[in-house]
């Protein structure tokens, strides 16, 4: 049951998933701490320092047995919340209390935990946003040709198809999975740097022998599952990781922004819409609405991301030499609290990318209201073949044109721009000409053959490699 009587995140209570919560949970934190502290004690034991084996299982046997009320007072009476766990840890651990943290500093369990958690929860965004661009692209291939007005200034402009503005989308978005795979591949653990970064109370445990202080983190990154540790630090890894970490999730709310800003102008024109619920409620006044409530959520958790990444930006310039400790507080909310927006967009977007309604006969209805206007170049061309002079019946369609939008925007006619044309004997067309003309398939340009080659040729290499995380869903609860 939920405390009525405090504050709660309504990304815990709302929005985000219980498996990017759990990414960001205590329990989470800790017991990789503990991890961190089990692979520095085996990597410790292997150089030669006096750990035993024994020592090492009895730290792997309780990683999860964590007494939090213990730490919890703990810390009052030293407070530090590192060595607070430590001696917890060191209650169940009798054997290896005196072994647990040796030679490291905080930033060993603290920022190497981070640098994991932010791994982690890299890999659930990449995962669902695959999940969103294969939904798209489905989408894309399936209404591939079918003509709909495009815009320039919101204006209508020309034609385009609907699964080519599709692939608008999706290059966005593929854009950000490419940024995004290579902060993960590029994502190194801080290692074991001591206070300074100069890995000194290594140097003092292993005598001076550098290869052994060098093994040691090679040993600790290869069992936390990376390929490496920072080449150079201060007591901390860069704070730019964490700032360039946000910029990748800040580009994927952006394009999701740019999504879902579309669709709902889309809804508006009733062209599309997104899924709905049989009973849902669209106004309590105006029972006949259907808000795009999805895509509406979509916008505004983007714009809290957007602005959010700002944190750690700020915090990476006002870092002073080998660290300081205005960064945790700010640390502590910005990171999760990103990682938790896009965790939430994203499944809104599964949701709204798997269920999108199209209504053919608004959009073609629509194109037929503007293609008079765009086809009078294609009529202007045909008069000119058959000897007609091109600076006359350019002035002849401006004046029509006119017209035309006068009927349509002050009486609220239909567009007669194609009947004045039949009538005047200047453009020797014919109604059934002039049909042949109003095709919209005609004014499509390459747009079917770019969806399928941009599907073919960049989207589908993608979803073949990651075929085994396709298929996920999300259903909408609130």
């Amino acid at each position: 049951m939920n405390n009525t009587n405090s504050y709660e995140s309504p990304f815990c209570t709302r929005y985000a998933s219980e498996e990017m919560q759990y990414i960001f949970s205590a329990d989470k934190k800790f017991t990789t701490w503990r991890k961190l502290w089990v692979a520095l004690a085996r990597a410790e034991m292997k150089l030669g320092l006096p750990v035993t084996e024994a020592q090492v299982k009895q730290l792997e046997e309780h990683i999860n047995d964590i007494d939090y009320d213990t730490a919890a007072e703990r810390e009052k009476i030293v407070r530090h919340d590192v060595m607070s766990h430590v001696y917890t840890y060191g209650l169940v651990c009798p054997d290896a209390a005196g072994i647990i943290h040796l030679g490291a500093t905080s930033c060993y369990v603290g920022d190497n935990t981070d640098i994991i958690i932010m791994r982690d929860a890299l890999k659930v965004v990449r995962r669902k946003l695959i999940n969103v661009i294969a939904n798209l692209s489905d989408f894309a291939m399936k209404y591939k040709a079918m003509p709909c007005l495009a815009y320039t200034h919101l204006q209508p402009a020309q034609l385009t198809t609907v699964g080519k503005r599709a692939t608008l989308w999706i290059n966005e978005l593929l854009m950000d999975l490419n940024d995004l795979d290579f902060r993960i591949a590029n994502l190194k653990l801080l290692g074991s740097k001591g206070t300074t970064g100069t890995q000194a109370s290594f140097m003092e445990l292993f005598e001076g022998d550098s290869s052994k202080v060098k093994e040691l983190e090679k040993m600790i990154a290869d069992e936390m599952g990376f390929d490496g540790v920072v080449p150079v630090s201060g007591q901390t890894y860069s704070r730019k990781i964490d700032s360039q970490i946000l910029s990748v999730l800040s580009g994927i709310a952006q394009s999701a922004s740019k999504f879902s800003n579309d669709m709902r102008i889309l809804q508006s024109f009733k062209e599309m819409e997104e899924p709905r619920e049989s009973k849902q409620i669209g106004s309590s006044a105006m029972a006949y609405k259907r808000n795009p409530m999805r895509c509406e959520r979509i916008t505004s958790l983007a714009r809290y991301v957007m602005i959010d990444s700002l944190n750690p930006a700020f915090t990476a310039g006002t870092q002073w030499f080998e660290r300081t400790l205005d960064d945790s507080a700010n640390k502590r909310i910005s990171v999760a609290e990103a990682f938790l927006g896009v965790d939430a967009i994203l499944n809104i977007m599964m949701n709204v990318t798997d269920g999108l309604i199209v209504y053919p006969e608004v959009i073609r209805q629509r194109v037929m209201n503007e293609l008079p206007f765009m086809a009078t170049e294609n009529v202007m061309m045909d008069a000119v073949k058959k000897g007609g002079n091109r600076q006359e019946l350019h002035e002849r369609i401006r004046e029509y044109s006119m017209t035309a939008g006068e009927q349509v925007k002050l009486y609220g006619k239909k567009n007669n721009l194609c009947d004045l044309i039949v009538n005047d004997p200047m453009f020797m067309t014919t109604k059934e000409e002039m049909d042949i003309v109003l095709k919209p398939e005609n004014y499509t340009g390459r747009s079917e053959q770019q969806v399928e080659e941009f599907i073919s040729g960049l989207v589908q290499p993608v979803l073949d490699e990651n075929k085994d995380i396709l298929g996920e869903n999300f259903e909408m609860k609130n």
